[in-house]
């Protein structure tokens, strides 16, 4: 199983998002997720640098500038999904990657906070 590192890229620009409203907060993620397609679309107009922060992870010991190395993503590559981040929650806490997991959380918080969500 890979292991993964937190991007603390990915957090900020999720958090800046977050703070500017570019988040939706109802989707079907499986609808809504980036398909390969959108990722080479997205890379033939942005940097490796811009992809990688879409993803909240980076596989650990794959090679810079390419798909494997970059995990978790959470947006559809314009505003982040709530439904994103909380697969992202799901995804790392199913298979034991903590940190990923405690960075998704802490996102879901901020954005429900934002977005007037009751957070208890």
């Amino acid at each position: 199983m890979p292991s993964y590192t937190v991007n603390p890229a990915a957090v900020e620009r999720a958090n800046r998002l977050i703070d500017a409203k570019q988040y939706v907060l109802e989707s079907d993620w499986r609808e809504c997720q980036p398909r390969a397609d959108d990722e080479n679309a997205f890379l033939g107009r942005h940097s490796w640098a811009d992809y990688a922060e879409w993803h909240l992870a980076l596989t650990d010991g794959a090679t810079d500038e390419t798909k494997a190395r970059y995990a978790f993503v959470y947006g559809d590559l314009r505003r982040v999904h709530r439904t994103g981040l909380i697969a992202c929650v799901y995804r790392a806490a199913e298979w034991r990657h903590k940190a990923v997991e405690l960075a998704a959380h802490d996102l879901l918080q901020r954005l429900d906070k934002a977005a007037g969500i009751d957070v208890g």
